[in-house]
C-alpha cells in the first residue's frame, strides 16, 4: 500500500499533536536536548519533533521525503521564533556529512523505514559515543472507545490499512538497534491523554495513513463525513479525551568496534 503523507500536509500541520513536553523532560538525563547538540530529526514531516528541539537550543537539521510537509514545518518553526535546517531526503541515504551529529532522531517514522539500512546511515552519520533516539507516539485503542471506533470505521473505507489495533510499545526497535552494533540500550514509556475537540480529531485522522496520506480526495471526504456522524452519535462530547502512549528507545554509537 503506497502512502503519501504530503497530500495531507495542511491538516498535519494543523491538527496532529506535537511530542508532549516531557517527553523532552525525559530525555534530559540521557543527555539527549542539550542546549547547543548538533541534531538531526529523520522523516521529520512538520517538524514537531525537530522543532521541539531547536526550542531548546539545539542545532536542528530536519530530513523528510515529502517537500509540502516541510514547507508546512517551516511555517510553524516562523511562529515558534526558531530555524531548522530541512533537507529532502531518504532516512536510509541522507547524504549527509559523516560524523556530523552529536543525536539523530526518528519520531513517529521509524516504521516506514529499511531498518537494516537506517541503522546503518545512522552510525556513519553520529559522532563517536553519539545517541540515537527513535519514539513514537500512538493513540491508544481499547474497546469501546472512540480510538477503536474510529479505527473500525477506517477499516470499513480502506480495507488495505493495517495499522490499526496497535498497543504503542515496538520492542522490534531495540533489536535493530542491538543488530546495527549500537550500545547502552534503554527504552521508557509514558501514557496521557490528548484533548481534541470533535473537529480536531477529525482532521487528526483525516491526516493519518489510513486516511488522507493513502486515500483519494472524495474517498476521504465520504469517510470524514461518517466519522462526524459516528462522533455525534457515540462520543458527543465537546472536549475528547484520547488516550495516547509514549514509547522511546535510547542507544549509542559505540567509541570503537
Amino acid at each position: 500500500m503506497n502512502y503519501d503523507f504530503g497530500l495531507t500536509a495542511t491538516d498535519y500541520a494543523t491538527h496532529r499533536a506535537g511530542f508532549p513536553p516531557d517527553l523532552f523532560a525525559r530525555l534530559q538525563p540521557y543527555g539527549i536536548g542539550l542546549k547547543g547538540q548538533r541534531l538531526l530529526d529523520l522523516a521529520t514531516g512538520t517538524g514537531t519533533l525537530a522543532r521541539g528541539f531547536a526550542l531548546r537550543g539545539c542545532r536542528v537539521s530536519g530530513l523528510d521525503i515529502a517537500a509540502p510537509m516541510m514547507a508546512q514545518a517551516r511555517e510553524l518553526d516562523q511562529r515558534a521564533g526558531v530555524v531548522v535546517d530541512y533537507h529532502l531526503g531518504r532516512a536510509e541515504a541522507t547524504g549527509l556529512p559523516e560524523g556530523s551529529f552529536d543525536v539523530v532522531t526518528a519520531g513517529q517514522s521509524w516504521h516506514w523505514f529499511d531498518a537494516r539500512l537506517a541503522t546503518q546511515e545512522i552510525l556513519r552519520l553520529l559522532r563517536l559515543g553519539g545517541a540515537v533516539l527513535i519514539a513514537s507516539f500512538d493513540w491508544l485503542p481499547r474497546p469501546g472507545n472512540l480510538v477503536a471506533a474510529m479505527e473500525a470505521l477506517v477499516k470499513q473505507h480502506n480495507p488495505a490499512w493495517d495499522k490499526d489495533g496497535g498497543c504503542g510499545i515496538h520492542p522490534g526497535r531495540l533489536n535493530d538497534l542491538l543488530d546495527a552494533g549500537f550500545v547502552g540500550l534503554d527504552s521508557f514509556s509514558f501514557d496521557l491523554d490528548v484533548p481534541y475537540t470533535p473537529e480536531a480529531w477529525r482532521g487528526r485522522i483525516r491526516a493519518s495513513a489510513g486516511v488522507g496520506a493513502s486515500l483519494p480526495p472524495d474517498a476521504v471526504a465520504r469517510f470524514d463525513d461518517a466519522h462526524a456522524l459516528l462522533l455525534q452519535a457515540h462520543f458527543p462530547q465537546a472536549v475528547l479525551q484520547v488516550p495516547h502512549r509514549v514509547f522511546a528507545v535510547i542507544a549509542r554509537k559505540p567509541f570503537a568496534t
